[in-house]
């Protein structure tokens, strides 16, 4: 198992499928985890999860939650955010 992460920026609020609220313009980390796809010649992998870190609604600074979210998902809205600019 690895797990690849990024930073993915949002000029503008946003909001995801199954998150209720619009989440504020910023900075937000994204976890990939992808395993090794087994009985090939050469190393592969195969993505089995990503998550978004939010921020809690009522919890102190800091606080966060990983939320599951569908890469295309993710990737619609950021290209929606780099439409409006």
């Amino acid at each position: 198992m690895r797990t690849r992460r990024e930073t993915v920026t949002f000029a503008r609020p946003f909001r995801l499928r199954g998150v209720d609220e619009a989440q504020p313009a910023g900075a937000y980390t994204v976890e990939t985890d992808e395993e090794p796809i087994e009985g090939l010649s050469f190393m592969a992998y195969r993505r089995v999860a990503t998550v978004i870190f939010l921020p809690l609604a009522r919890g102190g600074a800091g606080s966060f939650q990983a939320v599951p979210v569908d890469p295309p998902a993710l990737e619609a809205a950021l290209a929606a955010d780099k439409a409006a600019a």
